[in-house]
């Protein structure tokens, strides 16, 4: 069975999917799409993710797209370890704290919507103030739901810290200041020591100059 992701080195979203992947020892080839290139809107990318967008996974003869449903399929497909707790009420918690992330930092955050700001004439000191701004409001509440376990998910990682670290890793690319969110920050240490998590670094997949 092949299984083909499309992604970019440095999207979020993709960074989730590769997480899940590496830590379910699932093999997969991986198809660059250049974002910054706009290759996410070339006829090829279109064939397979209608939205022009990354990541998009190959998997039994399906084509997926949008990282919490393909974490989802996977967690169903490659169950150990468990990413989404089956628990009702952890399942929702661990959603809910993804969901923050996922759908509300995000989104607001992605590279199309900071393309269209620079379209409408915001330069990019005001960019990144936005970028900063919707980061601090998410981790904010973040911070608050964050428990005393080692991972937000508990004992063990799950779908909200594998929202996280690419989240963490972006706030710092764009100088965040993280000094209000010390469990987050200690969360996203022992998350990036996992040997799974480090193989989904972006720093692996950048291409060369």
């Amino acid at each position: 069975m092949t299984i083909r992701l499309h992604d970019y080195w440095r999207s979020s979203a993709s960074y989730r999917v590769r997480i899940a992947l590496a830590m379910k020892q699932v093999d997969y080839e991986r198809h660059d799409v250049n974002l910054l290139k706009r290759a996410q809107v070339s006829p090829e990318n279109l064939a397979v993710n209608p939205q022009g967008l990354v990541p998009t996974l190959e998997i039994d003869g399906h084509i997926l797209g949008q990282s919490l449903a393909i974490i989802d399929y996977l967690d169903v497909r490659f169950p150990n370890p468990r990413l989404v707790p089956t628990e009702p009420l952890a399942r929702a918690l661990a959603l809910q704290r993804a969901l923050v992330i996922a759908a509300d930092i995000h989104p607001v955050d992605n590279l199309r919507v900071l393309r269209r700001l620079n379209e409408m004439g915001v330069d990019q000191a005001a960019r990144d103030d936005w970028y900063r701004h919707w980061i601090v409001e998410g981790f904010s509440a973040l911070e608050t739901m964050a428990g005393e376990d080692a991972f937000l998910g508990g004992a063990a990682p799950d779908l909200s810290d594998i929202c996280l670290v690419p989240q963490m890793y972006n706030a710092r690319r764009l100088d965040t200041p993280l000094d209000a969110f010390p469990r987050l920050v200690e969360i996203d240490a022992r998350l990036t020591a996992i040997d799974a998590v480090a193989t989904a670094h972006p720093d692996r997949f950048k291409p060369a100059d």
